[in-house]
């Protein structure tokens, strides 16, 4: 019984449809262009709708053009865009409008990385030399280029242009028209809906398979979990304002239910999940990296482990690939690469799981977080904020995050899920190579409410804490260097909130010592900056402002009471302990000298260039104890865990987390 009533709200009676099959692409270009764009010479366009609704208006009348459901259209476009049109640019993958019609030979072929890659070593491990892979990254993103310019393109980042063909309007108008990108989502649909041998049906749940067809997957668990989150949607309903001010809904059918059947015969593979860590919801295969012995101790490119029997899973860190699926797994498959656990696909939130969660990847630039942490790489590209990611990815990541969270019992807050721009550099000659993805274009808000874990006041209006939250869409500091040097980045919402030495903009911004540079408002700075999530000491106010403990140091932001970028917070934070006047910060939580044994190199617990100083607080995630990981060869049987007595606070001290000796400080709740 899949409960859906015969006609939906909006859709033309059955005996006024044009016919599909004959002139449906006309009327789709009729209906569509008077909506949202100038129309086409000789048209004779209706009354605009109120400006507000027009987009609404063009689902309406796409859905009657070529006889698809309105809340099929809704969800699906739901789902790749949450009906934004980000102002006509594309998506990490090449993807166009509120449809994600993707159009990867245009988009691509434009794109440049201009991504801190980082200096450092990914291990980032003192008994092991330099692993320094950029040149092996270099060439796997020239790889994309070149497959666009080949014109070798997946057919999954070539939607737009079919749907050119199908209703006859130019690929441009499909990428600049919200209205024209609709009509082109719907004549996909339709076309694979006859593909499949189905008749065009007003009932939501015969069309299934057309949906997990408008996926562009290639295998059968990819289209089903893509077609299964779009009907989520369509049952929970939706409503929204986009980026462009328009109001859209989708009306709530909670007792639908789709025939699944179909996708039985729509011609797909059967992907690999042998050996996969995921949960069910998400479409995953195994696609390993490589663990192969080269001679000399030379062995690449990951480490066997216990994980969690032989110490704990702490951490998992989100990353960006800056590169494009292909070229990704080409980088993970390669022995003299490194690794990381799980890539997400962009345009269907498709994972690839390479390294099982019991081994240590090799991708966080810090061996004590590497050795406690999992890493999931995200297709997308740090410096093109117009290059936004989908919401199926989004979803799909917070599937993955919450699955891997609960199996190891890793805390859901920004200093356990991490950025891999909060990872500290473990010594002070690491620090000015760190990474800075995903950076500050990553929605966190949105990532953390689909945790289940929402960013909100969690104390009164003058709490001694606060969590930042600005509002992603309207925030939109300036930050330049995404194209060149010094030139303005695209306007774009972003999660990052910046910091200045006084309750002035035109104050001194925050500078950290340790990079030993004038801070800029270049997209990989991260000197003066915070994040959504992230959660901070209150040290001052001053009317609409808000000064917070940073670097040792008192940081100002402004705090609007109408439009606020933090809210009050309670938590425990850390203090020098009475008697002195400032205590040292780590990089990495490293045991003292006396616990390792005599088969394994002592490594120095070396302070990074920063203090604590008495007076102020910083927010702590918790005690941690003494740990390293001794793993430098193939023979696993070799591999030690080493654990002091010494025990530290992990705190949040800048943009990056950072320890202090348990011993060196009181905590107190606050």
């Amino acid at each position: 019984m899949r409960g859906s009533p015969p006609t939906e709200p909006g859709r033309a009676a059955a005996g006024h449809r044009r016919s599909r099959r004959t002139t449906g692409a006309l009327a789709a270009a009729a209906l569509m262009l008077p909506l949202l764009g100038a129309a086409p010479s000789g048209a004779r366009p209706g009354p605009a709708p109120p400006d507000a609704t027009r987009l609404q208006q063009a689902f309406s009348a796409a859905a009657a053009a070529y006889e698809v459901p309105r809340s099929v259209l809704l969800g699906v476009s739901y789902l790749q865009s949450r009906w934004d049109t980000h102002t006509g640019a594309p998506s990490v993958t090449g993807g166009y409008g509120p449809m994600h019609l993707t159009d990867a030979r245009t988009a691509l072929a434009a794109a440049t990385s201009q991504h801190d890659e980082g200096a450092g070593d990914p291990r980032a491990d003192d008994v092991r030399p330099v692993l320094r892979p950029g040149k092996r990254r270099a060439e796997a993103l020239r790889l994309d280029a070149r497959l666009s310019r080949a014109g070798a393109v997946p057919d999954r980042l070539a939607t737009l242009p079919r749907a050119a063909g199908l209703t006859g309007l130019s690929a441009a108008r499909l990428r600049a028209d919200p209205a024209a990108n609709v009509a082109g989502g719907a004549a996909l649909l339709a076309e694979a809906q006859r593909e499949l041998g189905r008749p065009p049906s007003e009932d939501p749940a015969d069309w299934y398979g057309a949906v997990a067809r408008f996926s562009g997957a290639d295998d059968t668990a990819s289209a089903a979990a893509y077609a299964n989150d779009v009907y989520e949607v369509i049952r929970a309903g939706a409503r929204r304002v986009t980026d462009a001010g328009q109001e859209v809904s989708l009306a709530a059918r909670a007792g639908l239910v789709p025939d699944r059947s179909v996708l039985a015969r729509a011609g797909l593979r059967t992907a690999s999940t042998t050996a996969t860590e995921c949960p069910e919801a998400v479409s995953c295969e195994w696609v390993p990296a490589p663990y192969e012995q080269f001679g000399d101790g030379d062995y690449g490119n990951h480490d066997r482990g216990n994980r969690p029997v032989s110490h704990p899973v702490r951490y998992i860190v989100v990353h960006d690939t800056e590169g494009a699926w292909e070229g990704v797994l080409d980088m993970v498959r390669d022995p003299t690469y490194v690794s990381w656990n799980y890539s997400l696909r962009s345009t269907d939130g498709h994972i690839a799981q390479h390294v099982k969660a019991e081994d240590i990847a090799w991708h966080a630039g810090n061996w004590y977080v590497n050795a406690g942490s999992i890493g999931l790489e995200h297709e997308g590209f740090l410096a093109e904020p117009d290059a936004w990611y989908t919401e199926a990815m989004y979803r799909s990541s917070a599937r993955l995050v919450r699955y891997l969270a609960e199996k190891y019992d890793i805390p859901l807050d920004r200093q356990h899920i991490l950025g891999h721009d909060t990872v500290p550099g473990p010594t002070t000659e690491a620090v000015s190579g760190m990474h800075t993805d995903p950076g500050p274009y990553w929605d966190w808000a949105h990532y953390f409410a689909l945790l289940g874990r929402p960013f909100g006041a969690t104390a009164g209006e003058d709490g001694a804490l606060v969590t930042i939250r600005p509002d992603h869409a309207a925030h939109g500091p300036v930050f330049t260097g995404c194209g060149s040097a010094g030139e303005p980045c695209a306007a774009h919402g972003s999660s990052a909130v910046r910091l200045y030495s006084d309750h002035d903009e035109k104050s001194a911004l925050i500078r950290d010592g340790a990079l030993g540079s004038t801070p800029t408002t270049g997209v990989n700075d991260l000197s003066s900056r915070v994040s959504t999530g992230q959660q901070y000491a209150v040290a001052d106010r001053w009317g609409e402002w808000t000064a917070i403990w940073y670097l040792g140091q008192k940081a100002w932001f402004s705090n609007p009471r109408e439009r606020p970028t933090a809210v009050p917070a309670a938590g425990r934070v850390v203090t020098p302990r009475q008697g002195l006047d400032s205590v040292p910060v780590y990089g990495r939580a490293y045991p003292e000298e006396a616990a390792y044994p005599a088969e394994v190199p002592v490594q120095k617990v070396s302070p990074l260039p920063y203090r604590l100083p008495k007076g102020q607080e910083y927010v702590t995630a918790g005690e941690v104890p003494g740990e390293y990981l001794y793993a430098v060869t193939f023979d696993e049987a070799s591999h030690r865990v080493v654990r002091g007595e010494d025990l530290y606070h992990q705190i949040q001290y800048g943009h990056r987390i950072a320890f202090v000796r348990a011993a060196d400080v009181t905590v107190k709740s606050s």
